[in-house]
């Protein structure tokens, strides 16, 4: 008897492993509203999803999801729909595959959106950002000293327990073994999800994204790039935004918006509608017409007292670096005036790219004063020290770090005291600088 109980245990336990060994990467919160979530999860064949949850008020009363499958044509991604939620609760949830519960090691939790409009004021909450995460693959890369280093940065974001996590661009690095292929594009994808070290913070921290030319095709890409579909259709599958462009069919780029609290986020394209670098004639654009005039409307329209734009390349750094918009010298001096001319207040950019971190700031007459924050590199190689003697008329005294970082927005305080605490931290989660910015002061 003591034996066939112990082979019994055998069997379920490896039966357990096997359902877990299915999981290839997530769960991942994605946008949270606030009726609606949705939890990404990638799987390594077709499997029947399911996701439990239930409130940490009322853990017993248990909610269910949809049964969803998947298929190759996708990755095995999976976009689980959670669509019984109430405004300002936290959840716990569970995830079930071929209808066998899925134990992980770390917290599996989301909080819906707060209604907070007309009764109080707004919550305090903290967002992290960083950009440029590479992940090596030996077989791949080239050779030398691998390029990417120190994993456990997202073990060190996820211990400042942010509300939001915002990926600024190169959150994977197609290599040339890749960017020719639907395959090496879903591959690569893939195996930058798939590292242990975050699947912690994605559990339980909603995540929205945007693309810089890394994870959007080669080095330095641009609107010529002819799998751009492809890798827009990847971008798709492995991130868990609201929406990617205006376009009804969503294949027209990547751009999106979304709101927490008193915050605005405008997530903005800066590769789909590019102009190459090389071309002679024609308008020069990083953003495209219609993006452009999509970004104006949205900020004109907000009611938001920060207006948060994130894009990959630094908007206000002056000098000519090969990917900043000083390139786009037209565009971005209208896009500028818009701002001014639209009376739009509250505006700040975040960016990404440089491999380094720095503030930049923009003095405008009978104005407010413009901030480009960019914080960078999560696990990518560092730029040279040479770039802290570059000469960036704009670049705020003792802001620039040049080392692996992330960064953190923890909006505050009542709405007659409202403000921004911006704080940069090292790979191990020290603080390296911070700054506060009044609500006021952006008005």
């Amino acid at each position: 008897m003591k034996k066939i109980i112990l082979l019994l245990s055998i069997f379920v336990i490896n039966f357990c492993f096997a359902q877990k060994s299915i999981l290839q990467s997530g769960p991942m919160v994605g946008y949270c509203e606030m009726k609606e979530a949705v939890i990404w999860l990638q799987t390594t064949k077709n499997a029947t999803i399911k996701v439990d949850y239930s409130t940490t008020d009322n853990p017993s009363k248990v909610f269910h999801s949809e049964n969803y499958t998947s298929s190759k044509e996708i990755g095995y991604t999976y976009h689980i729909i959670l669509d019984q939620l109430q405004p300002g609760k936290k959840y716990n949830y569970t995830v079930f595959i071929d209808n066998k519960k899925i134990i992980l090691p770390y917290e599996t939790s989301f909080s819906s959106k707060k209604l907070w409009e007309w009764r109080e004021d707004a919550p305090d909450f903290t967002v992290a950002f960083g950009s440029c995460m590479y992940i090596n693959e030996p077989e791949v890369d080239r050779p030398g000293k691998p390029y990417g280093s120190g994993y456990t940065i997202f073990e060190s974001i996820r211990k400042k327990n942010p509300d939001i996590m915002i990926w600024g661009g190169d959150n994977t690095y197609l290599r040339e073994s890749d960017w020719d292929s639907k395959t090496g594009i879903y591959h690569r994808n893939t195996h930058s999800r798939s590292i242990k070290e975050i699947q912690p913070l994605l559990a339980k921290t909603q995540n929205f994204a945007i693309w810089d030319d890394h994870d959007y095709g080669p080095d330095n890409s641009d609107r010529s790039f002819y799998n751009k579909q492809i890798t827009q259709k990847a971008f798709k599958d492995f991130w868990a935004n609201k929406y990617y462009g205006m376009n009804p069919n969503q294949n027209e780029g990547v751009f999106s918006t979304f709101t927490w609290g008193d915050a605005q986020f405008f997530l903005i394209d800066g590769r789909f509608f590019r102009s190459p670098e090389a071309r002679i004639t024609g308008a020069k654009t990083m953003l495209g017409t219609t993006q452009f005039e999509w970004l104006i409307d949205a900020l004109s329209a907000s009611e938001a007292s920060f207006k948060i734009v994130v894009i990959g390349g630094q908007i206000l750094n002056t000098v000519l670096d090969s990917e900043n918009y000083s390139h786009f010298p037209e565009e971005k001096e209208k896009l500028l005036q818009e701002i001014t001319a639209n009376k739009i207040k509250g505006i700040f950019f975040l960016s990404g790219d440089r491999h380094f971190a720095e503030m930049s700031m923009l003095p405008r007459n009978n104005s407010y004063p413009i901030y480009d924050w960019t914080v960078s590199p999560l696990t990518s190689g560092v730029a040279s020290q040479k770039v802290l003697k570059e000469d960036n008329k704009y670049k705020v005294p003792g802001s620039a770090f040049v080392q692996h970082n992330f960064g953190t927005i923890s909006f505050l305080g009542t709405q007659e005291n409202r403000q921004m605490k911006l704080t940069l931290f090292d790979a191990n989660g020290s603080e390296l600088w911070n700054k506060t910015i009044l609500k006021k002061e952006l008005q």
